[in-house]
Parts: structure tokens; C-alpha cells; sequence
């Protein structure tokens, strides 16, 4: 799961770390290591001049331990934080910011190397399991997400001075009950047989297992960075972009982004950024200011036209043919709130991103549906656009550039599943689904988590969605054919998950409002509650829905989803990865 779990500090902690920092930083700067490991030099005169003080140069201008590693952006900016606040490097945000440029132009990722865990720079709060070693994965996850091991890459000596690290600053990493009590120490009973694949036991200590799997898997020099840091330009995304989107809670979104390069400063660029959500027809605009970093790492910061304190961050990963990007931009105390996007760039001919209605009724007539696109038809014709079998337009409402307002007529008779919107020579897949009557009910995520906060800290919201569902053309539940009917309004409320004999979680937790945004109560211990406990707890998030088109119109679908609500994140170190 890519979340972010706190870490013990001690002083006891640093003292030892910086013992072991001065004890394993001095091999690193002796010449057989230097040979036995060739490192990257660093052409920098400004990280020379800011970190030559603790880190020598060789004669061939590799830095000890800088030139021995490779990292994202967020990677190389927690390790400028750390070098600020812990070993008191005089830095300006100006200097800081030029730094971490150069090393992550420089010894950053390939594009195949970060592709597999975009995921946590994106702040995505999902579930994700490394196979490809599970005592290297159980050792690391315990206290971060194994994506922040994957976003580095190192030689043998650079991993080894790593767990120097963790075992200096976090003294009890090795004790600590990770994963049934591994940690850094060997606590599992020696093996005495064969495993499963028949190989003989491995009874190393674990962290020498996992240090020697990091070697062999994550080591300093590629073929994919090779060829990358040999092929990288800086991107040319100046012009216009055609954005779809999903944001929890209000559904598909589509606009266009205009990008313009920063003449200022290199790989730099400002974006106005307009969008409707097609569900509702709110329009959204949006401007931000962004830089690139290893020539296809997308960062950035965005406000709205709403003013306040809307701030937006946007990490999108800038495909190699500069024809379209793709990521998550984020919002809210824990990066909880946000629109997964995709930027296309837009060219001379008409391109159909989407509809304002994600599914049609067979029998219905005067359906209003609006087409989002960019560089449509200025005077279509109801001929010109089609919506499949058994849909008819009756008529052309109206016609933009980037929107065709129509009416249609959906055959009583007319096949269900998929259709595809085309208009004017150019198609959109599966833009939307015919279906007869609704079978199901769906509340989104069916996990979710809150925390609270707002006295001391700050308060995670959760969004819950409500989607409807047709068992499809074989009328069976949860199959392969089923069809997604699309966002739809129910009723929302909050229900007991019963725990133990008395459970009140319900009247302490939170409120879940009419669009089924999910807001905890405040932290701290709540004198009101028996045992003046914190306002934790677990409950059900209900959605109900009355509709003449369900299998079972006199009775309203139910479906529901748990939350739990938890305490906040204590302590929470060097949150911000943006790399801005």
C-alpha cells in the first residue's frame, strides 16, 4: 500500500547515525571502492560548492556517496531535507531547488524505471505487493511503501551504507515487530530443510538476503538508464491539449490544457487548464506552473479560478513521443482528494473525448447528451453522428468547437452494451452503454479511511461514489460482461458497525454529507465519549437507490461500503515531494 507510515527519532538515534555516517562515508571516498564501483561524476559547480564540504570529489569528479546513487525527484528532495534539517547545510530554497534539478536530470530514473511506481509519487493510496523478493519486501514496507525502495537505484556498498543509516537514525529498526518480528534481526527458526522449489535452506540474516537481492536487482548502472541519459532531450510540450479525467465523486471530466514554455528557466512551463465535469456541467479553470524533470517527469502547482487556498499539485509522466501525458493531480491535508488524468496533444483534426452521460435507457426519447471534444464540427448535421445501433439524433441542439449539445431517441428494442460516438469522420470507443433496467449497485472505494483532526492536526476526508451496474447481455452478476451504468444519486447514511456490545463509533466519527464526502470529527479525547476515548471507530457508509429503472422498482437498491476512521499521522516526515 502506498501510504506514509511515521518513523522513530531518537537523539540517541541521530548521535549513532552520525557516528556511522563518519565511519562508512570515509570508505566510500577510498580509491578501490571508487574503482571497484565507477560512479557518475558530477559536473555541478553548485553541488560541488554546497555539498564538497562533507562529500569529496576524486580526480575524475566523482562525489562520495552522491555519485554512488540514482533517485526520483521526491527521493533526492528527502535526502536534501535530511541534509538540512539533521546535518545543518546552509542551503537557499533557490540553491535547493537548482540542486535537486541537477541530480535528477542526472542521476535520476530511466522512464522504465519509474513507469512501475508512478503510484507513489502520485500520492495513490493503493494496495501493492513486490513479488520479486518477499523478505526484502517485508523487511522495507513495514515503515514505508517498497516504492520508495524502488525509486532508487545504488551500487553494493551505497545499499550497505543505507542500512548504516536506518540502524544510526531509527536505533530500534532492528527489534521492531515487522511482519511477525523479522525487523533487521533474524528471528525466524533456522531451516533445516529444502523449500518448496527444492533449493537448499537459506539461513542468512535477513538484512544480508535483502542487501544482496537490492545488489543484484537495483544497481547504479542500467541498460535503461544508459540509453536514456544518452537519449534525453529537454520536451517540447508548448501548445494545446486535449484532458480527460475522473475525480471520486463527481465523475468523468473533459477540457483542453494550454501549455506555454518558460522562457525564464529550462524544462519549465505555465498551463491554463479548463475542464467541465460532464455529469453536472460545472466548469472548472485552472492555471499552474510546472517543471520537468529527467525529461519526463511532469511536477507541478495549480490554483483554480475559485481563488482561496486551492492548491493543487499535478505528477504526470511525459510519454517519450511528447504526444500525451498521464497522472494524478492532488489536493487536501493528505493528498486525498484528486482527478486522474490523461493529456493528449492536440492536433489539426477533430477529436471526440467523451459524453456528459455514461449510459442511455432503451425506450427513452428526448435524451439530452452532450458531446466533449476538441476541434469538432463548427455545423454538424444529425447524420454526422452516430451513437450505434437503436440510437437515433433527433437533433442538433447546438455545436462548439469543444461541444455538441444533442437530442436522442434509444430504441425500446435496442441491443444493450457498449456504443461507440463518432462525429464527422472521428470516433470515440465506447463512449457510453445502452441498458435496459438497473440490476446493481456499487458504493466506491469499498474500503475507505478517514482520519480526524482539525484541533492539532489536520483532518483526511474520504469520497464515496454510488455506481449503478446491468448484469449485461447473460444477465448474471459480477461476470465479464457487466456494464458500468455510471455515477447516480442516492440517498447517503451512516450505519453501526458492530464491534462490540454497546458500539457508538456512529454518534462520534464524522458526517457523511448529500454527495457522499465523508468529514471526521475532530482529534483528541472527546470527554462525551465513555472512557473519554478519541473519536475513532468503524461504521458503514450506506447508499440507497429509489429508481423506476431498477429490476425491483418498488423496493430501493442498497449497497454499502466500511470506513474506518483512525487517528491522525503523528508525525510525518518530509511530506512534501514535490520537488517545487
Amino acid at each position: 500500500m502506498s501510504e506514509r507510515k511515521p518513523m522513530q527519532h531518537t537523539l540517541i538515534g541521530f548521535v549513532a547515525g552520525l557516528a556511522i555516517f563518519a565511519a562508512t562515508s570515509a570508505s566510500a571516498q577510498t580509491p578501490a571502492a571508487a574503482a571497484a564501483n565507477d560512479g557518475l561524476p558530477v559536473q555541478s559547480d553548485l553541488v560541488k560548492a554546497k555539498c564538497g564540504s562533507c562529500h569529496r570529489s576524486d580526480d575524475k569528479g566523482r562525489m562520495s556517496r552522491i555519485s554512488y546513487r540514482r533517485a526520483t525527484p521526491e527521493n533526492w528532495e528527502r535526502t536534501i531535507k535530511r541534509m538540512v534539517t539533521l546535518n545543518h547545510v546552509n542551503l537557499d530554497p533557490a540553491d535547493a531547488r537548482s540542486i535537486l534539478k541537477y541530480l535528477a536530470d542526472h542521476q535520476g530514473l530511466a522512464p522504465e524505471e519509474d513507469r512501475p511506481i508512478t503510484f507513489d509519487a502520485e500520492r495513490r493510496t493503493i494496495e501493492y505487493s513486490y513479488t520479486a523478493d518477499k523478505d526484502t519486501s517485508d523487511t522495507c514496507s513495514s515503515c514505508h511503501s517498497f516504492a520508495r525502495v524502488l525509486s532508487e537505484r545504488r551500487t553494493k556498498e551505497e545499499w550497505d551504507l543505507l542500512v548504516a543509516m536506518h540502524r544510526g537514525y531509527y536505533p530500534l529498526v532492528d527489534n521492531q515487530p515487522m511482519n511477525g518480528g523479522q525487523g533487521f534481526r533474524r528471528t525466524r527458526p533456522m531451516q533445516t530443510e529444502p523449500g518448496v522449489d527444492g533449493r537448499p535452506p537459506d539461513n542468512r540474516h535477513p538484512m544480508d538476503k535483502a542487501l544482496d537481492h537490492l545488489t543484484k536487482t537495483l544497481p547504479l548502472v542500467t541498460p535503461e538508464w544508459s540509453a536514456w541519459s544518452a537519449a534525453m532531450q529537454a520536451p517540447k510540450l508548448a501548445g494545446r491539449w486535449a484532458i480527460v479525467g475522473s475525480q471520486a465523486g463527481k465523475g468523468p471530466i473533459y477540457g483542453s490544457v494550454t501549455v506555454t514554455a518558460d522562457a525564464s528557466a529550462p524544462d519549465s512551463f505555465t498551463t491554463e487548464t479548463k475542464y467541465t465535469v460532464a455529469r453536472t456541467g460545472e466548469s472548472i479553470t485552472r492555471t499552474s506552473k510546472a517543471l520537468v524533470y529527467t525529461g519526463y517527469q511532469w511536477r507541478g502547482r495549480g490554483t483554480s479560478s475559485s481563488g482561496g487556498n486551492d492548491t493543487w499539485r499535478e505528477v504526470m509522466f511525459v510519454e517519450r513521443d511528447w504526444t500525451q501525458m498521464w497522472g494524478r493531480w492532488f489536493t487536501g491535508a493528505y493528498d486525498e482528494t484528486g482527478i486522474d488524468v490523461k493529456l493528449t496533444r492536440v492536433t489539426t483534426g477533430p477529436v471526440v473525448l467523451g459524453t456528459s452521460v455514461a449510459s442511455l435507457k432503451t425506450g427513452t426519447t428526448g435524451q439530452a447528451v452532450r458531446i466533449f471534444g476538441a476541434n469538432l464540427p463548427a455545423s454538424p448535421q444529425a447524420a454526422d453522428i452516430g451513437l450505434g445501433a437503436g440510437v437515433t439524433i433527433t437533433r442538433v441542439v447546438s455545436a462548439r468547437p469543444d461541444e455538441i449539445a444533442v437530442d436522442v431517441t434509444v430504441a425500446a428494442g435496442a441491443p444493450i452494451g457498449p456504443r461507440d460516438v463518432s462525429v464527422g469522420g472521428t470516433l470515440k470507443a465506447a463512449a457510453l452503454v445502452v441498458y435496459d433496467k438497473i440490476d446493481g449497485l456499487k458504493v466506491l472505494p469499498m474500503a475507505g479511511m478517514a482520519r480526524v483532526g482539525g484541533n492539532v492536526f489536520p483532518k483526511q476526508l474520504q469520497q464515496f461514489e454510488a455506481v449503478a451496474t446491468n448484469n449485461g447481455p447473460d444477465g448474471k452478476p459480477d461476470t465479464a460482461d457487466d456494464l458500468n451504468l455510471g455515477l447516480v444519486t442516492v440517498k447517503w447514511s451512516l450505519e453501526e458497525y458492530t464491534a462490540t456490545f454497546g458500539d457508538d463509533d456512529i454518534q462520534f466519527v464524522g458526517t457523511l454529507d448529500a454527495n457522499g464526502l465523508f468529514t471526521p470529527n475532530v482529534d483528541g479525547p472527546n470527554p462525551k465519549r465513555s472512557g473519554n476515548r478519541n473519536n475513532v471507530g468503524d461504521v458503514w457508509v450506506v447508499a440507497e437507490l429509489a429508481s423506476p429503472d431498477a429490476r425491483q422498482a418498488d423496493r430501493p437498491l442498497r449497497a454499502r461500503a466500511q470506513l474506518l476512521v483512525t487517528v491522525p499521522l503523528y508525525m510525518a516526515w518530509f511530506e512534501d515531494g514535490s520537488g517545487k
